[in-house]
């Protein structure tokens, strides 16, 4: 007799081969069989009309201080993702010091908008070294499996200490010492290593993050620490991403694929269609494509929907690092919300502007020709002429102010989408393309980063709502599941999930895809210490199961806690 038994579902492997209707046998957490199945189950769960998937596994979050205290990593759970990888774009914490926590902590909230002060009440540090936290981890009943990276913020400072955030070299003994903790952590479990170059990632102070400028020799030594213990891979967000810079790329594209041959290390990067050059993207894949063809492994990591930031005054905004529109932020939401329809407060706001610019902020100085009405129901990929900047001018107006007005309904807690990068053509046509590639692999949901910004950890749902399911031009169903499951395990060197097929965890989804749907977002305060932060919940998960385990039914946490640390030394 089986543990359980899934009957009659439509089951989508993630192998990429046709749905079929069968059963699917678990035992001891693992997957025994599949097809038509005979036996009998202590449990069976009915899957009749239902879609049976893998778990999604995210390899682009920042869960990092929250993977400590919070065993669903909301709002991923609410979407379907059973295995979440963190310590991406360079920041993490391990290894750390006792001395620098704090400032690792400042250090993540600049960089991923992440509150310190939530960061500050919800870790309980257990660890110094990269093993000890991977051990800590462990420790801790989770219902989300959980793998990490090593952050070069975090290596070159426990390191170099102050020095490492620094625009200086290490000393030969310093790259050794990196070189050495990298492969500790890869024996421990580590996924790899990751390190950001772009300018947009600032320290508290408004310095470039420590590694920014780091030499071929530092990268090439980490590299080659991954490298030799046979799988794991690099991540980098590359120099130039955030503008589009086409020298940048070139040259970053160069360095990537020189590394990646000579240290035998797969390097993934963030690349998405941008304004200044919409078909910059081709040029990178193509440079990407020919380096693959060469013997190195360079692989660009993609989004399915616009990289968008939300608008709201109940959020983030254009305005909020104005001084006129700061002198509100302690009083209450109504007094607030009143203060805002003051047409004396209104116009002071708009005639106001920040006076310590960043090139992270002038991201969205000016953002109204991308930017859109989200609705009730979000939609991200709305009719391009329905933009703030069109509308605006229909209308006489000014952006700015007709901004600031569709802001103040729902009594304030309405949002504006700004496409900040993906949407140059006022579609999606080129995430189209660049999802069909086999060359790029599905990333970018930043589950649990901007927390006051973005939320786009619903990007595992959107690829079966909007591609597979309802766009003109979309995708094959079994594309859309492998794109997310099998793909991203197994381009991290994860072996044992993404597939249903006898052996694997028992990572599953079951879903209906008719009612699959993400919610509006919504601002909540349940962050530590009442830190305020961005949700999207969705609907139509029927259950999620990890190990064999219902951890979610019907949207709700079930108690069940089967997760684990997901590490790369425990793979067959």
């Amino acid at each position: 007799m089986h543990d359980l038994i899934i009957k009659g579902g439509t089951v989508v492997d993630g192998t990429g081969s046709p749905k079929y209707i069968g059963d699917i046998a678990i035992d001891d957490g693992k997957i025994t069989a599949v097809g038509e199945i005979s036996g009998d189950g202590q449990e069976v769960l009915d899957a009749d009309g239902l879609l049976v998937t893998p778990g999604w596994v995210d390899i682009h979050t920042h869960y990092d201080g929250q993977a400590t205290w919070d065993p669903l990593l909301s709002p991923s759970c609410w979407h379907g993702v059973t295995t979440a990888v963190m310590g991406n774009c360079g920041v993490g914490f391990a290894p750390v010091e006792p001395a620098h926590r704090d400032w690792m902590i400042e250090l993540m909230e600049s960089v991923e908008d992440i509150s310190a002060q939530a960061l500050k009440a919800g870790i309980d540090w257990q660890w110094t070294s990269f093993p000890e936290y991977l051990d800590a981890l462990d420790r801790m009943p989770r219902a989300i499996n959980v793998g990490a990276y090593v952050g070069h913020c975090a290596l070159r400072t426990f390191v170099m200490g102050e020095r490492g955030a620094q625009d200086v070299d290490p000393t030969d003994d310093e790259i050794k010492q990196m070189a050495d903790i990298v492969a500790e952590a890869m024996e421990a479990g580590a996924l790899g290593f990751s390190t950001s170059r772009t300018a947009i990632h600032l320290t508290p102070a408004g310095d470039p993050i420590p590694g920014t400028f780091a030499k071929e020799s530092e990268l090439m030594a980490i590299a080659q620490a991954v490298g030799g213990y046979g799988r794991g891979l690099l991540e980098f967000i590359a120099a130039g991403v955030e503008s589009g810079d086409p020298v940048a790329q070139k040259s970053e594209l160069a360095l990537m694929r020189k590394i990646s041959s000579e240290a035998g290390c797969p390097i993934t990067y963030l690349m998405a269609q941008t304004g200044k050059d919409p078909d910059l993207w081709r040029e990178s894949f193509r440079l990407a494509e020919e380096a693959n063809e060469a013997g190195a492994t360079l692989i660009p990591q993609v989004s399915c929907r616009p990289v968008g930031m939300l608008f709201s005054f109940e959020s983030e905004n254009p305005f909020a690092r104005f001084p006129s529109f700061i002198e509100l932020n302690n009083l209450s939401q109504p007094e607030r919300l009143a203060a805002l329809r003051d047409p004396e407060v209104k116009a002071r706001i708009l005639a106001d502007k920040d006076p310590a610019p960043t090139a992270w902020t002038n991201i969205f100085v000016n953002p109204w020709r991308l930017t859109f009405e989200l609705g009730d129901t979000p939609n991200y990929e709305p009719n391009p002429d329905n933009n703030i900047k069109t509308m605006a001018l229909n209308q006489g107006r000014e952006p700015a102010e007709l901004a600031y007005d569709l802001m103040l309904k729902s009594n304030g807690q309405a949002f504006l989408f700004y496409a900040s990068a993906g949407f140059s053509d006022g579609n999606l046509d080129a995430t189209r393309e660049m999802l069909l590639s086999p060359t790029s692999m599905l990333g970018g949901s930043d589950g649990g980063a901007h927390c006051n910004f973005i939320v786009d950890a619903g990007v595992p749902t959107y690829m079966l709502t909007h591609w597979a399911r309802d766009r003109a031009e979309g995708l094959p169903l079994e594309l859309a599941v492998r794109k997310q499951t099998r793909d991203t395990a197994r381009r991290n060197g994860i072996t044992d999930r993404g597939e249903l097929l006898p052996g694997q965890r028992a990572d599953i989804n079951l879903i209906d895809l008719d009612r699959l749907t993400s919610l509006a977002p919504k601002v909540v305060n349940d962050l530590p210490a009442g830190g305020s932060r961005l949700i999207q919940r969705a609907e139509g998960y029927v259950a999620t199961l990890v190990a064999g385990q219902v951890i979610m039914k019907n949207g709700e946490d079930t108690g069940a806690r089967p997760g684990a640390v997901v590490r790369l030394s425990q793979m067959g």
